[in-house]
């Protein structure tokens, strides 16, 4: 696989340094199952209850793990990173848990429930405009300016690899598994999974899902040509990234099997089926693996979801249930 001579790709070796690192500080969160779902589906499946992390989503793992491999000296500069939302609340809990100043940049239209939750933990919130500055640029300025550590959402070695022990976690708990659904933003959960999936399960199919508004990595799977979007309108507020990155690009091109898009009201369908029946509070961005599972299936056999993250703001999630049903 050619990628660029400065960008490090983790392997499995580093997915299972990084378990080790997480143990006893990250949750090790359970797996559900629903018979209702497995005869909805036609399938077996597991459902990595990733919105029962620290932090509300999966994010905690690999921004601890990038955070905690810095030097006390980067340390005790500080960290930036940009998000809207879980990779920020998640950084700001590192930065708390470890002692380590930190800033995030977040667009002024994150959720507000997910912004509150970053400031709450300690962080310093740097707002931008999404529509009309890139937080990239911003990010690199600000990190320059101040001496910051950068560590991006999911373009970073450590953190994908901190990203795939859910992934790990769940090929442990469930056993093998014959296909594994996966959210795609920016790659870093997708690329960390497989990357596990791949060393665990090598018969497993990986499959990635986003929201058909957002589609970039689908594209950009199915071309071989890194393709963009800008600020989608997906209410999968999680998946709005613009683009895979120099480093989840080229592991999702070797190592996801498919991808996949759902539309906006299979996802809104998706969350209500699991908040209603089993009771789990999951974001929108999560419950795209399980609107992919309903609207067309994965095949019969044993089938593993990660769902990404919990962390929903309340009053928009009630306005889409609402909507959806007319009720």
């Amino acid at each position: 696989m050619h990628t660029e001579p400065s960008v490090r790709l983790p392997a499995f070796a580093d997915v299972r340094a990084a378990a080790e690192r997480l143990r006893g500080v990250a949750h090790r969160t359970p797996v559900f199952t629903s018979r209702t779902l497995n005869e909805r589906c036609g399938a077996q499946v597991f459902l990595k209850a990733e919105n029962l992390q620290r932090a509300g989503a999966f994010k905690f793992r690999g921004a601890y793990h990038a955070v905690s491999r810095l030097s006390e000296a980067q340390r005790a500069r500080g960290v930036l990173a940009y998000s809207s939302g879980n990779h920020a609340q998640a950084m700001a809990l590192v930065g708390r848990l470890l002692r380590v100043p930190t800033v995030v940049v977040m667009p002024t239209n994150a959720p507000a429930a997910k912004r509150a939750a970053t400031e709450g933990y300690g962080a310093e919130v740097v707002l931008y405009d999404a529509a009309t500055e890139s937080r990239e640029e911003l990010a690199a300025r600000l990190a320059e300016e101040r001496g910051l550590a950068l560590i991006p959402p999911y373009d970073h070695a450590d953190v994908v690899a901190g990203q795939g022990t859910a992934a790990l976690e769940l090929l442990e708990d469930a056993g093998p598994l014959d296909a594994l659904l996966v959210p795609c933003g920016g790659g870093g959960l997708l690329s960390g999974s497989a990357l596990a999936a791949k060393a665990l399960a090598p018969t497993c199919r990986v499959i990635g899902v986003e929201p058909a508004l957002a589609d970039d990595a689908t594209r950009s799977f199915y071309t071989g040509v890194l393709q963009r979007v800008h600020n989608p309108p997906t209410i999968a507020d999680g998946l709005r990234t613009p683009a895979l990155g120099r480093v989840t690009f080229p592991l999702v091109r070797a190592l996801v099997d498919e991808m996949r898009t759902v539309q906006e009201a299979e996802i809104v369908a998706a969350m209500r089926l699991l908040w209603e029946r089993m009771k789990l509070i999951v974001e929108p961005s999560g419950v795209v693996p399980v609107a992919a599972l309903l609207a067309g299936g994965s095949g019969s056999g044993r089938v593993g979801v990660i769902l990404s993250g919990g962390n929903v703001d309340l009053a928009a999630a009630c306005r889409l249930l609402h909507e959806a049903t007319g009720e």
